[in-house]
């Protein structure tokens, strides 16, 4: 028994072979979620992006003014413009091998870094175009400069031979780009023409100089196969289509477009257009120097900012007291906005960019609107007055329902019998206040510690909760645990459900970071999807992000979410003195409550994922809820079956 137990030990020896060493773009294909965030459609579709800001980053700077997008019959994508053309010239640091090829073979490899070759752009860390390269099976690129036409072919990132010559281009210039997504990575994703088309028009309205051309080999009822976008008029054009029909506080949308350089003597410039409706949810679309930022940021900050305080001030002058109680979220509710900025050097999260967060954006866009709305106002005192009535309406509406919810929740909490588990918040108001469904009385106690009392709620569950799919109603209804989250919540279930109940405005589901809480957290997403949709779809539903370890270097800690994160770390050092201390946290209550409140449930230093559907393939998710969640074994052992050789760990 003793031999066997040494035999294994030396099978598994953690020696120096065990570290493994990814080299040219191998980290891609092995960790794609790091590049595009996953392989869903929705990475997929990114790959597209990636190589269409790179021409529109060309028309931008000037250098272009036409774009072509080609999706072909067996969904390879051709993106074609005319500018300067990649450099195919041999790489002064690499002798052996032209521009080209570090461009798209290299990670962190581009002409954007010192801000001499585009003063903006969409591309900032040399990712993009190596990252299409790397998760495409097949690539050729074509790039026309100085009357001559040169080739380079690739597969899964690596170089099928170098650059060629393949003939003169007396009447061509450019770069073209025709990639096929490798399916080891995406599975069965295919690109949709439908979403395709969308994101090429919108890439006409944020820069007026260019035209897109478009054309699709693909059968969609709802796309054209030929399509060409030029809008001079911009975000105005833009918006005036989208609201076509719809009644709007002014006849014309607030727009305009502001130079930095001129107002703030620093390069880049911001494109605006807003108008209400009575018709319709409101809605932003933002984005930074083409690159669409779907999660806001700074820009958006800084224009809401200066609309806030114009229809304010404007109120003032037109002795309007109750103009000082509007808020953002008046603004939000029938205001329908564009905003699009160009700056040098932003910063995004994330390599997707879906949020900005370069601090500087929000002064200077605030300072550009502020005094074109104020001017705006001024000028048409019969939008501006018709604005004002609905905006103040629309506050008056929010305090009075506010109001109701306070004494619905006074009374609720007095009527309702609340779980003895449940530890509440003081807040006689639901508006920003949070409830924390933690796995398990051991992470309850640590979170006690490390809440908001005012405002963070917690809730423990004893193990899993009752799957719901398929369940009988009366089993719901006579389920412990089931009950307790209905009865904290204020809520019913299914047809009961009212989200005006709910007692809380973010619910949080906080487990451990293992197979376990990655269960629990998958029961708690199906029981809301299916008995508490509205809850998800109006953004209540959220999931914390504990870190796996907390690494110490004498005075210094920092946390990090994965082993991968934690490698790199560990090889990068801390910047501290002495030996790197590593401790995996193997559940949260094994964090005191100052770790637990620093990087889990402290808003100030926290990450939160929203959980949010997909609006454009909603059947989608409920198919992958009932394959995964439902009473078929079968169709839970396909999916496996389909996906299993792209698991690359197991966490057992």
């Amino acid at each position: 028994m003793a031999d066997d137990l040494l035999a294994g030990t030396e099978a598994t020896t953690y020696d120096a072979s065990s570290i493994e060493v990814l080299e040219g773009l191998e980290p891609v294909r092995k960790r794609p979620g790091m590049y595009i965030g996953g392989t869903d459609e929705r990475a997929l579709h990114h790959l597209v992006a990636e190589v269409l800001d790179n021409s529109m980053d060309e028309a931008v700077a000037g250098h272009a003014n036409r774009i072509e997008v080609e999706l072909h019959a067996d969904h390879a994508v051709t993106i074609r413009d005319n500018g300067r053309g990649i450099p195919i010239d041999p790489h002064p640091k690499f002798p052996g091998k032209s521009a080209l090829e570090v461009i798209l073979c290299t990670l962190h490899a581009g002409g954007k870094f010192s801000g001499d070759a585009y003063e903006t752009s969409g591309g900032l860390h040399g990712v993009g175009a190596s990252v299409v390269n790397a998760l495409s099976d097949s690539m050729v690129v074509q790039v026309a400069r100085n009357k001559e036409l040169f080739e380079q072919r690739f597969s899964r990132g690596i170089p099928l031979g170098p650059v060629e010559r393949i003939g003169a281009a007396p009447n061509r210039r450019g770069t073209t780009v025709t990639f096929h997504a490798d399916e080891q990575i995406f599975r069965a994703h295919r690109f949709k023409p439908a979403r395709l088309f969308k994101m090429v028009r919108s890439k006409a309205y944020l820069f007026s100089g260019v035209e897109i051309r478009w054309k699709s080999a693909i059968d969609d009822a709802e796309t054209p196969t030929e399509a060409t976008f030029h809008f001079p008029g911009g975000l105005s054009d833009y918006l005036s289509e989208t609201l076509s029909g719809a009644s709007v506080y002014a006849d014309k949308p607030f727009g305009g477009t502001v130079d930095f350089k001129e107002k703030f003597n620093t390069p880049g410039k911001v494109e605006w257009a807003i108008n209400w409706t009575p018709s319709r949810d409101g809605f932003i679309q933002s984005y930074c120097n083409t690159v669409p930022t779907p999660e806001g940021g700074t820009h958006e900050a800084g224009f809401w900012s200066a609309i806030l305080k114009g229809i304010r001030a404007y109120g003032e002058l037109v002795n309007n007291r109750k103009a000082a109680q509007i808020t953002r979220d008046d603004l939000i509710t029938g205001g329908c906005a564009l905003v699009s900025c160009f700056i040098r050097e932003p910063e995004f999260v994330g390599q997707t960019k879906d949020r900005l967060a370069t601090t500087e954006a929000q002064r200077l866009v605030e300072g550009a609107v502020r005094d074109h709305f104020d001017n705006w106002l001024a000028s048409d005192t019969k939008s501006a007055g018709a604005i004002l009535d609905f905006l103040v309406l629309r506050a008056e509406e929010r305090l009075k329902r506010r109001q109701e919810k306070e004494t619905a929740r006074k009374s609720a909490t007095k009527k309702l019998r609340l779980p003895g588990k449940l530890t509440d918040c003081s807040a006689k108001s639901r508006e920003g206040t949070e409830l924390f469904i933690v796995e398990g009385d051991s992470a309850g106690g640590s979170a006690k510690g490390a809440r908001f009392r005012e405002t963070q709620a917690l809730l423990p569950l004893k193990g899993k909760i009752l799957n719901v799919l398929g369940a009988a109603s009366n089993k719901l209804s006579s389920n412990a645990e089931i009950r307790d989250l209905c009865e904290a919540l204020g809520v019913g279930l299914g047809t009961k459900f009212n989200v005006d109940d709910l007692r809380y405005e973010k619910i949080i589901i906080m487990t451990d970071a293992d197979v376990d809480g990655a269960h629990i957290a998958a029961l708690l997403m199906t029981f809301f999807y299916t008995q508490m949709r509205p809850l998800i779809d109006q953004g209540h539903l959220y999931m914390a992000c504990p870190p796996l370890y907390r690494l110490t270097q004498g005075a210094r800690r920092i946390y990090v979410a994965d082993d991968t994160e934690k490698e790199d770390m560990l090889a990068r050092g801390l910047g501290g003195k002495g030996k790197i201390d590593v401790q995996r946290f193997k559940g949260l209550g094994e964090m005191d409550a100052k770790d637990l409140k620093e990087t889990t449930m402290d808003p100030a230093t926290r990450k939160l994922i929203r959980v949010t559907i997909d609006e454009d393939e909603p059947g989608e998710t409920g198919d992958l809820v009932e394959r995964l969640m439902g009473k078929k074994p079968e169709l839970r052992y396909q999916y496996i079956q389909e996906n299993a050789r792209f698991v690359e760990e197991l966490d057992v």
